[in-house]
């Protein structure tokens, strides 16, 4: 068996670890003994260090190579095999996700037209991502507060890129480590959920002296744009997210016909592009009307009259500007 031969060469290694042990014991003794010697000895004996040391250095750094890939290569293998087992099992109320691996395989074998991570799938996954995020955020005032409320992000639909762009964001990290153990996943959850929450709270207070949520008065924050509380939800949803959320959208995507799933692709993404300029611009018109900055065009005028303060308010319902001077 392949892994047994690589068992056998470690145990090689280990051997010869020994015997060059004790040979380095004697080249200890000369050194500790290199006053007694001539010039041409101590020279000829600097040079024989030098080349061990040398030796000594890339033998290191390529035993860690390997140390890194056989401890990668454990850890996905009993992932793989792990969640194979549980792939699709049937829960009290509902299957479990497929396993990333299985879905991988599906992909090459069927030549699906968002296999991988193409510009199809990036694309059909900020989409979902940016509904299935307000979705959940709607849900959750509702059950914490008693209340719908608009957490949309973009003037037509319940989309949010927000929740778009995050979800891209974890799946172009965490894609790589789909078949890793949970851990991976976690930690990247909470380092690129937290810089994308920082980046999106800096670019839109800079652009339009807004803000959409102020994290200040809780406790390990950062400028009021991220905490730990919230970088630690990012870590759980990381894990959902590559584990749970991305394979049953992927399979999904499956079973989408490629002509048909190109076609819808290219549409919802012009779409989203159309969304969010206008977006852009209402939001920005918006701020002006805040600062009382009077129409000056025909392009004020239209997104004054379309995009109104009172529409405006019901759509980015937790939006709020800095008035002050």
């Amino acid at each position: 068996m392949p892994l047994k031969n690589f068992e056998d060469l470690s145990d090689e290694i280990l051997d010869m670890q020994s015997r060059e042990s004790e040979r380095y014991a004697l080249l200890y003794e000369r050194l500790a003994n290199q006053n007694d010697m001539t010039n041409e000895e101590q020279e000829a004996l600097a040079n024989e260090v030098k080349y061990e040391v040398e030796t000594l250095e890339k033998t290191s750094a390529k035993l860690k190579k390997v140390q890194r890939w056989s401890s990668d290569q454990a850890d996905e293998l009993k992932t793989r095999l792990n969640e194979g087992k549980k792939s699709e099992s049937k829960r009290r109320f509902l299957r479990r996700a497929p396993a990333n691996s299985v879905i991988d395989y599906k992909e090459t074998k069927s030549k699906n037209f968002a296999a991988g991570l193409n510009f199809y799938k990036i694309a059909l996954i900020c989409i979902s991502g940016s509904f299935a995020g307000v979705v959940v955020e709607m849900l959750w005032c509702l059950i914490r507060n008693g209340y719908i409320e608009s957490r949309a992000g973009l003037v037509y639909g319940p989309f949010n890129l927000l929740y778009g762009v995050g979800a891209v964001a974890l799946t172009l990290i965490l894609y790589r480590y789909r078949n890793r153990s949970t851990a991976f996943s976690f930690i990247g959850g909470i380092v690129i959920g937290s810089i994308v929450e920082y980046v999106l709270s800096w670019w839109q207070e800079t652009l339009f002296g807004s803000t959409s949520w102020d994290y200040s008065e809780i406790p390990f924050n950062i400028n009021g744009r991220i905490c730990l509380l919230y970088s630690v939800f990012w870590g759980f949803l990381g894990v959902m997210w590559i584990k749970s959320i991305y394979p049953r959208v992927a399979k999904i995507i499956l079973k989408i016909p490629n002509k048909a799933g190109k076609i819808i692709t290219l549409a919802l993404t012009v779409f989203m592009v159309f969304n969010a300029l206008m977006s852009l611009c209402s939001v920005w018109r918006w701020s002006q009307r805040v600062h009382n900055v009077p129409a000056s065009s025909a392009f004020d005028e239209f997104f004054d009259k379309r995009f109104p303060d009172s529409r405006m308010e019901r759509i980015f319902a937790n939006m709020e500007f800095d008035t002050e001077d």
